[in-house]
């Protein structure tokens, strides 16, 4: 079969996106103690969805770690690279950790073989590292379909308790890892279930003291709605599932 050619090939960046290199004396140890992913089970293949929380456990940045040797990747929203280094760097004290800027970029396709499947939902495509190339069109509008959420104006900066965005739900966090900043809390609701609102997309109305964040160019909207009162809230099947069990899934 023919390889397609650069000419043909479709456009997979995300330009929106940023990658910090994290290097240095025991990386994984250093996050380990910071992030709500298990950082002793990142592979080159089996990247994790994590977040940097607030003490009581609500999340400040969300990112995609990514293991590159002895260094971890950090895929992160790029208007937030810098104010998530400085806040890492802050937790480093006499570590000798270094973090900086990576030229590698983030890339998605909705469909094919390059990559490995994104690790918070399969059904959203394909990511990988690679040089720099021509902008993808499409992600965003393929995420909202799939009521995926990630990102400051969506999440909030300290304002939503991390499995209020659906963590649990999309491999967001490990309740066999140990201790992590805002661990206590996260841990506390996710054995006693009580887990009362959650950030859901939905389409665009009259914004409401609920709402984060309103697409009208896609007519939809993001918002955090108590879990009895989703309304016409988007409920694809991984979270309509979550919704019917109550009980949380030990990951």
């Amino acid at each position: 079969m023919d390889q397609p050619t650069p000419a043909t090939t479709p456009p997979t960046m995300l330009a929106d996106r940023s990658v910090i290199r994290v290097s240095g004396e025991d990386v994984r140890g250093f996050l380990q103690g910071l992030v709500t992913a298990d950082t002793a089970l990142l592979t080159p293949d089996t990247p994790a969805w994590a977040a940097l929380l607030s003490p009581q456990g609500k999340v400040l940045f969300d990112f995609i770690l990514w293991a590159d040797g002895d260094d971890v990747l950090i895929d992160v929203e790029a208007t937030q690279a810098e104010a998530l280094t400085k806040r890492l760097t802050l937790y480093r004290l006499r570590r000798a950790i270094t973090l900086q800027s990576d030229e590698t970029k983030v890339h998605w396709s909705p469909t094919g073989n390059q990559g490995v499947p994104d690790p918070r939902l399969a059904a959203l495509g394909h990511r990988w590292l690679g040089p720099a190339g021509a902008p993808a069109t499409g992600w965003h509008t393929h995420r909202l379909s799939l009521g995926v959420t990630e990102g400051i104006a969506e999440l909030g900066n300290g304002e939503t308790l991390w499995l209020e965005c659906n963590a649990r739900e999309l491999n967001g966090v490990s309740f066999t890892k140990g201790c992590y900043v805002g661990q206590e809390n996260t841990a506390r609701m996710h054995h006693r279930s009580k887990v009362n609102r959650r950030l859901v997309v939905a389409p665009f109305t009259e914004p409401s003291a609920r709402t984060r964040v309103t697409y009208p160019d896609r007519g939809l909207m993001i918002e955090h709605r108590r879990v009895e009162a989703l309304g016409d809230a988007l409920i694809p099947d991984w979270l309509a599932a979550a919704l019917a069990e109550g009980a949380p899934t030990t990951v």
